[in-house]
C-alpha cells in the first residue's frame, strides 16, 4: 500500500486549500501492473507526482497502487481479469495475444516510452557485432515472459533472418544475469537499458551493439487500459496521465529530486546495507539512457506527452507480423486505429509545461 507523511501540512504549504472538497470525495485508486517486479526510483516518472509537495493526482480524485508482476504477460491477464486497470503494451505481445483472444479488448492510451529503451549487450570481446549475429545464437532474457525474446524475433525479422535456431534462456537480473553473460551460458542479452546497466553495475564489463535501424525509430512502450474501463472512467484516466505527464516533466528536469520525492513516498524501496549517496550514485547510473527515452526526440513532430499514431500502429503490426510469423496478423486484428487512442491526450497535456520546470529546477525536498 501506499506510505504517505504530513499530507495536511503539504497542502497547507502548496496552498492547495481549495482541492481539499475534491480530496474529500472517495479516491480512485488505479492499479497499475509493474512489470520491472519492483518498485523503486525508476518510476519516479509516476511516483514522483503522488507526493504532497507535488500532489499532481489527489486532487483530481485519483492516486496510483503499484502491483507487482513477473511478465508482460502476466500483466495481460490480470488487465483482462480486472486484477489491474492498466498496465505497460509492447506490441510484439500485445498484438499476438488480441489476435488470438478477441475478448482481450485492449486499448493502447499513453505511450510512456516515445524512444526506443531496448538494447543488446555482449561481452567486450564477443564476435557479435550487429543484430544480425544474434541469428542461431543462445539470447539471454529476464525471464520467458519478458520481451527480450520478441524483441530479439522483430529485430532479426526485420534483417529478414530467422530465429528458429536461437534458444532463449532466462538468466533474471543484476549479478546472475552478468555472470551468465560473463560465463559464456548466453552469447548475448537482449533488455530494457535500464537491465543492462543494473548488470554493469555488479562489475560486469558490457558492450553494446546498435538495434536495427527500423525498429530502433519506434517507440518501446505504452499504457493500455481496458476498454470497456475508456469509456466509463474517461475523467479519472485523464487526470491520472496528466499527472504521470507532470511527473515525467519534473523528474526528468530534476532526476535528483525523483528519485527523493520517490524514497518519501515508498520508505521501504530506501537502499538497505549502502549509504544513500551509493544508491543515488547507482540510480543515476542506471536512469542515464531512461531519462531521456521518457521524452519524445526533438524531431518528433508531435511533442505532446502519451501522443501515438496511426503510422507507427501500422509499423508495429508490419514488425509483429514479421518476428511472429503470422501474415494474417493485420486481418486478424482489424483497423488499426482500434488499437490506440489519443482521445485523452489534449486533455491530459493541458497543463503549464514551464511551471513544472521551474517547479523542478528550484526543488528541495
Amino acid at each position: 500500500m501506499l506510505n504517505r507523511r504530513d499530507f495536511g501540512l503539504g497542502l497547507g504549504a502548496l496552498g492547495l486549500g481549495g482541492a481539499l472538497p475534491a480530496l474529500a470525495q472517495k479516491l480512485r485508486i488505479m492499479k497499475v501492473a509493474n512489470t520491472a517486479a519492483v518498485n523503486d526510483p525508476q518510476q519516479c516518472f509516476v511516483t514522483a507526482g503522488q507526493h504532497p509537495r507535488l500532489d499532481f493526482y489527489k486532487p483530481e480524485g485519483v492516486d496510483v497502487e503499484y502491483v507487482n508482476m513477473s511478465s508482460m504477460t502476466q500483466a495481460l491477464q490480470s488487465l483482462r481479469t480486472g486484477h489491474v486497470d492498466f498496465g505497460p503494451a509492447v506490441p510484439g505481445i500485445l498484438l499476438p495475444a488480441m489476435a488470438k483472444d478477441p475478448g482481450l479488448d485492449l486499448v493502447s492510451v499513453y505511450k510512456w516510452l516515445p524512444r526506443n529503451a531496448n538494447v543488446i549487450v555482449v561481452k567486450p570481446g564477443s564476435p557479435i557485432k550487429s543484430a544480425a549475429d544474434l541469428a542461431g545464437k543462445r539470447i539471454g532474457v529476464r525471464s520467458q515472459g519478458d520481451t527480450g525474446i520478441v524483441v530479439t524475433k522483430t529485430m532479426l525479422a526485420e534483417l529478414g533472418l530467422k530465429d528458429d535456431k536461437c534458444e532463449y534462456i532466462a538468466i533474471g537480473d543484476g549479478a546472475p544475469a552478468g555472470a551468465a553473460i560473463d560465463n559464456d551460458r548466453v552469447d548475448a542479452m537482449v533488455a530494457f537499458d535500464t537491465a543492462a546497466a543494473r548488470i554493469e553495475l555488479v562489475g560486469t564489463p558490457l558492450r553494446y551493439v546498435p538495434i536495427t535501424p527500423k525498429f530502433a525509430q519506434i517507440g518501446s512502450g505504452w499504457i493500455c487500459v481496458p476498454r470497456k474501463l475508456l469509456k466509463d472512467e474517461r475523467k479519472s484516466l485523464v487526470a491520472l496521465f496528466r499527472g504521470m505527464a507532470k511527473a515525467t516533466l519534473f523528474s526528468h528536469t530534476n532526476l535528483d529530486a525523483g528519485i527523493d520525492l520517490h524514497w518519501a513516498v515508498y520508505p521501504e524501496s530506501r537502499p538497505k546495507g549502502r549509504s544513500e549517496a551509493e544508491a543515488r550514485k547507482e540510480l543515476a547510473f542506471i536512469m542515464k539512457d531512461r531519462r531521456n527515452s521518457w521524452m519524445r526526440r526533438p524531431d518528433d513532430p508531435d511533442q505532446r506527452f502519451g501522443a501515438s499514431s496511426l503510422a507507427e500502429w501500422k509499423a508495429n503490426i508490419e514488425m509483429t507480423a514479421e518476428s511472429s510469423k503470422n501474415p494474417k496478423l493485420a486481418d486478424e486484428l482489424g483497423d488499426p486505429a482500434r488499437l490506440f487512442s489519443n482521445e485523452l491526450i489534449d486533455e491530459v497535456n493541458a497543463f503549464d509545461r514551464q511551471a513544472v520546470v521551474e517547479m523542478a529546477k528550484g526543488f528541495r525536498l
